[in-house]
């Protein structure tokens, strides 16, 4: 019978020698792999797979890349593409010493290639926001025992400085196939998986109606869990993983990497989980859990994964967790469960703004005068399918459009984190118009429609996340100047006849305004000597200034436009509808 390790080498060759991307893109295997990884596992389009390779001379053992705004992490990777062979701990060397280079940023960028000189000013303006980094060792092959011993070493030391924390993660064979599995059904609304366990361990019982199972995992059995790295087991837990060196996550996996693991079940509270269904089958020591949702459990699944070399260990067989699933389709049900079993520390506010009655008036004036329409308040909620898919708004989305429309700051839109904190009173106001909302949302789905055929360049597409709001910025800025109204901002609701009719010819000039401020960057970086880094850009002011100037440009060239006066009609909106910006300073 051939091995995982075989399988999933081979899987990996044939993909790579067959698709032409990996082919004309990459020079040999070892960035094909690194690519293959990107695009297949963290579903990264061609563009921005192309973007985050760094690999070749001079890359300082530093072979990919990713700033992901979204989730707040530096993701830095380092690749071993191998038969099925033991790799030993020069990988691993090389992954700590990259991360003692990324100490000192300025010396890094004087001996390191072009690609990755850029890439490192992206991760200089993460690391003034607070995201956390994280190095993975992606290899074919398995460690040496020697090499897992030095495993462990660095882990710790990266996790445990003071100045300069850091999580290592191996990405072999197993964690490889488990996350292909992942990305593959990542666009299933649900989570179904067997659970090995021991029946004499687990006890099935109906607690006031409801189906509970009680069980004791082994750690190990944690790891085979789907839905861990990329969240979607956590999607009705209120709060997310809170990082490797938070300090109850700190005293877990001390307690892992400990000489007592063993005794992990006794300090541990378990883990609650809530399913749409679920059986036992005792005699093949299985449980099949579909609709599968941790609700209490986030920081130690995480971390549990982040310490897998230590869970699989001889020395941690024994270790074992509590598990309490419970069986309820009932959403509004599970939503209290999920708030109530994680009152053990505190909630962050944004946790919990889904809850918050300015949210909920929101929810209920926009449903209301569109009962077709759905405003999602919840992480990881699923539109019905009664709903309307063009009417169907996310909270969080909603927040980054206020930001580029309303409050003008488009660089501030990928930041999850000020939106819902410090800007959210700013964003989240009573009696905001339901239609309002909707021509936002009309405006985002028209630019997602017609990004493939906007001329945009491949800086640009690669950080399509940010981009998409940098152009309904634009959006909003060429309406204003087109009207002469240069400092005011338009009432979205009045541009949704625009947007439903003439999406097609204004967004071509709001990238045109992306597009050249951009280039009008680069060569002022280049004429100064400075590394440039587009990702940096989207997220500074001057980026705004620079589309506004554009904008400014092109009204005043739109009377000779074939289609002007046609453009200017179309986006007449009335004076009244005009107001000041939102400030979000």
């Amino acid at each position: 019978m051939e091995s995982r390790e075989g399988r999933v080498l081979e899987q990996i060759k044939r993909e790579i020698s067959k698709d032409s991307f990996y082919q004309q893109n990459f020079s040999n295997d070892g960035q094909r792999f690194i690519a293959w990884y990107l695009r297949r596992v963290l579903l990264l389009d061609p563009i921005a797979t192309r973007d985050a390779i760094t690999d070749g001379a001079d890359d300082k053992q530093i072979d990919a890349v990713v700033v992901d705004d979204e989730e707040g992490r530096i993701l830095i990777l380092q690749g071993k593409f191998i038969s099925c062979d033991q790799v030993d701990a020069e990988p691993l060397r090389e992954v700590l010493g990259s991360w003692m280079r990324l100490q000192d940023l300025p010396a890094l960028q004087k001996d390191c290639n072009t690609r990755l000189k850029q890439k490192l000013e992206a991760v200089s303006k993460a690391l003034e926001e607070d995201y956390r980094i994280e190095f993975e060792l992606l290899t074919t092959g398995t460690l040496t025992p020697s090499a897992m011993d030095d495993l462990k070493v660095y882990t710790t030391k990266l996790e445990e400085s003071d100045d300069f924390s850091a999580s290592l993660h191996l990405v072999d064979t197993e964690i490889l196939e488990s996350r292909l599995a992942e990305a593959e059904a990542q666009e299933l609304p649900a989570i179904e998986h067997t659970i090995t366990i021991n029946p004499d361990m687990t006890m099935v019982t109906n607690i006031c109606g409801t189906q509970t199972i009680i069980t004791v995992l082994p750690l190990r059995e944690c790891l085979r869990i789907p839905g861990v790295v990329d969240g979607r087991l956590f999607r009705k837990n209120v709060r997310q993983f809170l990082k490797s060196n938070n300090k109850v996550n700190r005293a877990l996996r001390n307690t892992i990497n400990g000489e007592k693991v063993n005794d992990f079940f006794f300090y541990h509270n378990g883990i609650t989980a809530i399913c749409n269904s679920a059986s036992v089958d005792k005699d093949k020591n299985e449980m099949t859990v579909r609709g599968l949702s941790v609700v209490n459990g986030c920081q130690s699944l995480s971390t549990i994964h982040s310490a897998s070399e230590r869970v699989r260990s001889a020395e941690a067989k024994n270790s074992s967790i509590l598990f309490r699933f419970y069986e309820i389709p009932d959403r509004a049900f599970a939503d209290r469960i999920s708030v109530n079993t994680n009152s053990q520390s505190a909630v962050k506010p944004r946790d919990l703004r889904s809850n918050d009655k300015v949210m909920v008036g929101l929810k209920k004036a926009f449903e209301a005068r569109y009962p077709d329409g759905f405003f999602m308040t919840k992480r990881g909620e699923e539109r019905p399918a009664d709903k309307n898919e063009d009417r169907t708004v996310d909270a969080a989305i909603f927040a980054r459009m206020v930001m580029a429309w309303h409050c003008q700051r488009p660089n501030i839109s990928s930041n999850e984190k000020r939106l819902f904190d410090e800007h959210y009173k700013t964003i989240f106001r009573t009696g905001y118009d339901p239609h309002s909302i909707l021509a936002r949302q009309t405006w985002l789905n028209a630019i997602d429609a017609a990004w493939p055929n906007l001329a945009l360049n491949d800086a640009l597409r690669a950080g399509r996340t940010n981009v998409k709001y940098h152009l309904l910025f634009s959006v909003s800025a060429l309406i204003s100047v087109i009207n002469k109204q240069t400092i005011l901002v338009p009432d979205p609701g009045h541009t949704m006849k625009t947007a439903e009719t003439t999406a097609n010819e204004i967004l071509p000039l709001a990238a045109n305004c992306v597009e050249q401020a951009l280039q009008s960057a680069i060569n002022q970086a280049q004429v100064a000597g400075k590394v440039f880094s587009p990702q940096n850009w989207l997220k500074s002011t001057a980026s705004v200034q620079g589309q506004m100037l554009v904008a400014s440009t092109i009204a005043g060239m739109l009377a000779g436009f074939p289609n002007g006066k046609a453009l200017q009609q179309a986006v007449s909106v009335p004076v009244n509808a005009f107001s000041p910006r939102w400030s979000a300073e």
